[in-house]
Formats: structure tokens, C-alpha cells, sequence
């Protein structure tokens, strides 16, 4: 591994400014929008999404490997990670919903998934508050959907909402 870079410079800027550029590409776009609404709640909802006959499996791997290739380029020594995670911290997002599979994922499915992003979270304090925010709030949107959906189904049915 190379070494950490400890403080950013224009060619971390000029880096960062390229991957947003990067991102704003219409396919891009709409792989991003579907994983920002993938909230998985089993280990069969994330394996799901990786066979190629799910209809978000082109949005999964290209929004994955997008940011694990950005998250490489702090790792490889190429861009100073903080200031990298304080401007791709979508990636973090993804990873904090796959995390808590991601030991059963690489098992079954790919040894090295997500490897920078966590390398990330260890080696930048910036990524790791990102991450634990991320953590956070995926919890609290899968809880309220979750109870919008009892509720839902408590008025559907007639009966009253079960506690969790």
C-alpha cells in the first residue's frame, strides 16, 4: 500500500471534481437513484440484487464499483481520504446498508466486495462520521417504513397495528 496522502492539493481537487462530473452522467444518475431507494432488510434482499435477472443489478455493480474505484484512489495513496469522503460519502451510504451482510456476501458471493469503503471507514475519520451518520439513518428509514407499511396493512385488514 502507499502511503496516506496527509493533506489534500489542487490535484485531489481537480480529482473529487471529476468524479462529481462522473456522477451527474444521465445513466449514472438513474443507477444512483436506484440504489438510493434500495433499503435491504435480509440477506436475501442483497443477494437478490446481485443476479443479473433483477431489474436493479446494472444500477447495483455500477454504482458498487464506481465508488470502490473512487475509495481505491485514497487507499492507492492517490487522494488524501478525508477530503475524498467529505465529497463521495454516497458510497458510504450503500455500504452502510450492505453492511450488516457483508460478511455472508463475501462468503457467498465476492471476497473482496466493498474492501476500499471499509478500508475507508478505518482510515478516515472523515468517512468513518459519514458512515456511522449513514449507519444511523438507514436503521431509522427501514424502522419508519417498516411501520408506514403495519399501519397500511392494520387499515387494509381492520386490525390494529402490531408493536415492534
Amino acid at each position: 500500500m502507499n502511503k496516506i496522502r496527509e493533506a489534500p492539493d489542487h490535484h485531489d481537487a481537480d480529482l473529487v471534481l471529476k468524479l462529481y462530473d462522473l456522477r451527474r452522467e444521465p445513466v449514472m444518475r438513474q443507477s444512483r437513484d436506484a440504489m438510493g431507494k434500495f433499503f435491504p432488510r435480509t440477506w436475501e434482499d442483497v443477494l437478490a440484487v446481485t443476479k443479473p435477472d433483477h431489474p436493479h443489478n446494472t444500477a447495483w455493480r455500477q454504482v458498487g464499483s464506481y465508488f470502490e474505484m473512487a475509495y481505491g484512489f485514497a487507499r492507492h495513496g492517490v487522494v488524501n481520504p478525508d477530503f475524498l469522503a467529505e465529497s463521495t460519502a454516497e458510497g458510504l451510504f450503500l455500504f452502510a446498508k450492505v453492511q450488516p451482510f457483508l460478511q455472508q456476501y463475501r462468503a457467498e458471493v465476492s471476497p473482496l466486495a466493498f474492501s476500499n469503503a471499509e478500508w475507508l471507514v478505518a482510515n478516515s475519520a472523515a468517512a468513518k462520521q459519514r458512515f456511522e451518520l449513514f449507519q444511523k439513518r438507514v436503521r431509522t428509514m427501514i424502522e419508519t417504513a417498516d411501520a408506514l407499511q403495519a399501519r397500511t396493512t392494520a387499515r387494509a385488514t381492520g386490525s390494529p397495528p402490531r408493536d415492534r
